[in-house]
């Protein structure tokens, strides 16, 4: 049964119980249970409505549950598979392994979830990165503690139900399994996390931590297994180490294992006062009120023939910092479950594809060396300059550490240096920096004409209430680990599969763990398992 109801109808199970008593003309008490399957909020006219799907049990109580479990027999005596990152496409390549009978041995080069999370408080106290136990490196990879939406548009490659489920299976709430854009939290997501990883181990696998690959076994054109320093692991290989890791891009580059150069988008994370979206996207100066969610927004445009868009939208959040490395700054965002925040972000970005490294003079000017704007690490090498350069320019005003230049929305799109910011979530801190003057041309000016734009769509929206602060450039994978369509192995080796976003087949958690699912199934058929 599906319904279009006023928030505070959908607010509670009761009053959806009345609703749908008064709709279906009879007794609310003979209704003995809704199971809410599907909810997504409506906020494009004045009014806000929430739209429903609802399973009604009239007289008669649910004999289904709500999650489909999964099965994982003991795999101690399977033929190994080792999977190389802890991220959402290893866990769950790791996991439909064991489906199949097949033994993981995980090998991520990052410390577990639980220890990580003291490394990421060390960024924030004392501006220091540890470039193996970051934001974007460690058990989970980058979305553990860098928000954990599941949104995802991916739902032709696999099952996102069945992603959605086993996160449920593992201790994620099951509105996740309701919502148009599901949220676990990154206060929540790290013990779903563990909880997966102690099912790889209960089942037979193995999982090791601060165990970085430093190249591949390889005998024949065929990949056997990975060096680890001086450890080996033997099998077949499922690379699955997110879009930060440079060293492994390099290390393929250089031992002529064909990869390609890859499109990304890079801008910087806009925060705006969490009660202003309210107010902005359901029409109401008294924001949200008490039945809704904190507001979400998505703008997409194009200037000058380049997609400029937001990306990963944290509606009562925080921006963080996500460099891997010294001397470098690198922005992102995150939500706790309860996106309770004072304020809201998102990436804010516009399209750079390789040719641009090369072509367009207002981005080429960025890299130096001839030889690094072409060949497959071109946009890396645009990637890394921007955020050292973005590091520099936070040094040249004043900051240390990891405190991040910073500019008032309003200004940078007039082109005005702001002389005092407001207050941001970005714990490290910033400074006021003329963002508009040195990054590159191609991407002020075309945020410049984006944000004009999105402002006319929603009013209030540009403000210099709103802070900008850079750089936002890891939004996907620099590079692709080419790998045949049919069988997802690398075009020239077999045995090696690349998955995920950092193989430029994913982006996001749920796109992530189909993936994964998806060349495990494809390994489970080399290995005749």
């Amino acid at each position: 049964m599906q319904v279009r109801v006023l928030p505070q109808v959908a607010y509670t199970e009761q009053n959806i119980k009345e609703y749908v008593g008064r709709e279906l003309a009879i007794d609310s008490r003979t209704i003995t249970h809704v199971r809410v399957m599907k909810k997504s909020v409506d906020a494009r006219q004045r009014q806000v409505m929430v739209n429903l799907t609802l399973r009604v049990y009239v007289n008669e109580l649910p004999q289904d549950g709500e999650i489909m479990c999964t099965e994982y027999p003991d795999v101690s005596h399977g033929k190994n598979v080792v999977v190389v990152g802890e991220g959402p496409c290893g866990l769950f390549a790791a996991l439909r392994l064991i489906e199949h009978g097949i033994k993981p041995i995980v090998i991520e080069r990052g410390k577990n979830v639980r220890e990580r999370k003291r490394d990421l408080a060390m960024i924030k106290s004392q501006q220091r990165v540890d470039s193996e136990s970051n934001y974007s490196f460690g058990e989970g990879g980058a979305g553990a503690y860098s928000d954990g939406k599941l949104y995802t548009r991916s739902k032709k490659r696999g099952s996102v139900d069945k992603i959605l489920n086993v996160f449920c299976q593992f201790g994620a709430s099951t509105s996740i399994l309701i919502d148009a854009h599901p949220h676990i939290g990154t206060d929540k997501l790290p013990a779903v996390i563990e909880a997966m990883r102690n099912q790889i181990i209960k089942s037979g696998g193995e999982v090791h931590f601060q165990t970085k690959m430093t190249g591949l076994l390889i005998d024949n054109d065929k990949v056997v297994g990975v060096r680890a320093g001086e450890l080996e692991f033997r099998g077949p290989v499922i690379l699955a180490t997110g879009h930060s890791a440079r060293d492994v891009y390099r290390y393929l580059a250089e031992a002529g294992i064909p990869i390609e150069s890859k499109g990304i988008a890079v801008g910087v994370r806009l925060e705006h006062p969490a009660q202003l979206i309210d107010q902005i996207q359901y029409h109401n100066k008294r924001g949200r009120g008490q039945y809704l969610p904190a507001a979400e927004y998505s703008f997409v445009t194009q200037v000058e023939d380049r997609g400029v868009y937001s990306f990963c939208m944290c509606p009562g959040g925080f921006v963080v910092p996500a460099a891997t490395d010294t001397e470098q700054i690198v922005v992102n965002g995150m939500s706790p479950s309860n996106r309770g925040g004072r304020w809201s972000n998102s990436g804010m970005v516009v399209e750079i594809r390789p040719e641009d490294i090369l072509d367009d003079a207002d981005l080429k000017v960025m890299i130096e060396d001839s030889e690094q704007k072409s060949g497959a690490l071109a946009v890396m090498h645009f990637q890394e300059k921007l955020e050292r350069m973005c590091w520099q320019q936070a040094l040249q005003c004043g900051g240390k550490g990891q405190m991040a230049p910073a500019q008032r929305m309003g200004d940078f799109v007039n082109g005005r240096l702001s002389y005092d910011l407001p207050q941001t979530s970005y714990t490290p801190g910033v400074v006021a920096s003329p963002l508009h003057f040195w990054m590159p041309r191609g991407i002020v000016s075309r945020l410049q004409k984006g944000f004009d734009f999105f402002g006319k769509q929603r009013k209030g929206f540009l403000t210099n209430d709103a802070v900008m602060i850079g750089v936002e450039t890891r939004t996907s994978a620099p590079v692709r680990i080419l790998r045949d369509a049919l069988t997802l192995q690398h075009v020239t080796l077999s045995g090696l599969f690349p998955a995920g976003e950092g193989a430029g087949y994913a982006g996001g958690i749920v796109s992530a763990a189909i993936d994964g699912e998806r060349v495990a199934d494809m390994v489970a058929d080399y290995v005749g398992a």
